[in-house]
């Protein structure tokens, strides 16, 4: 592999890890405080999916890093601009509905993802992998489209919290399908799909659902972006000084 194709995948699988490292980290958050015993167990294993996903997509990584830096390193001891996740799954958690639309939007596209690269991609390793995040994402869809669903149709309360959810979230919803030169580059070296082209299937599930949870999504625009180049919003800053705390103040630490 020349230097060139292996700075390509590295950053491909970055991404790839810190957009499921982040929100795997926001939504273990709710640990001790969701709404009912049920959710309180539901969702930190659903965090742990996403950390699990990111481990190992920080292995792979890890490999073809210049720096030869091992997943915890890469997780927990880089600098802020060199996280490249898209900046929808770093807001804070807000009430329950905006981590359960969060959740359903980002499943449903990692969904669409992971069952595009197990087709197209020439990367064995990633293509293993993709198999079997596959099937946690048809989980993790299926159970925030239901929460989503029993909140818009529940009580006049919870839909208007979840249609002010859906306007929260609209300014970083079209980030995930952005397009630069990586992921052109990625798409013709056939290490990821062209993720623009499944813009339309992401809209027809999200409708499917809003349809029967009396919700409207409206245009999927690119309002605000810069996570993929290490700009992110405020609240990153706080989130990776609780992240980074133990690594950085016992550096090497064990379990």
């Amino acid at each position: 592999m020349s230097s060139q194709d292996q700075a390509l995948l590295f950053e491909v699988l970055l991404r790839l890890a810190d957009d499921n490292f982040i929100l795997g980290h926001r939504i273990s958050e709710w640990c001790g405080h969701a709404p009912t015993l049920e959710e309180d167990l539901a969702l930190p294993n659903i965090a742990l999916d996403l950390i699990g996903h990111a481990q190992v997509l920080y292995q792979m990584a890890s490999k073809v890093d210049v720096a030869k830096r091992d997943e915890d390193q890469l997780a927990f001891l880089r600098l802020e601009h060199e996280y490249k996740n898209v900046l929808l799954v770093e807001q804070e958690n807000g009430h329950f509905g905006d981590t359960i639309l969060r959740l359903f939007y980002f499943s449903v596209f990692m969904k669409l993802l992971w069952k595009r690269t197990k087709e197209v991609t020439s990367f064995d390793e990633l293509k293993f992998f993709a198999e079997k995040a596959y099937n946690e994402m048809v989980y993790h869809v299926r159970y925030s489209s239901e929460w989503v669903r029993r909140l818009g149709i529940g009580t006049h309360e919870s839909n208007c919290r979840m249609l002010g959810s859906v306007h929260n979230l609209a300014p970083f919803v079209g980030e995930l399908f952005l397009v630069d030169s990586f992921d052109r580059e990625a798409q013709e070296k056939k290490i990821l799909p062209n993720i623009a082209t499944f813009l339309e299937d992401w809209k027809k599930e999200i409708f499917e659902v809003f349809n029967k949870s009396n919700l409207r999504l409206g245009v999927v625009a690119l309002e605000k972006q810069g996570g993929r180049l290490g700009n992110h919003t405020e609240t990153f800053g706080y989130l990776l000084a609780e992240l980074q705390y133990l690594q950085r103040t016992f550096p090497g630490a064990k379990w």
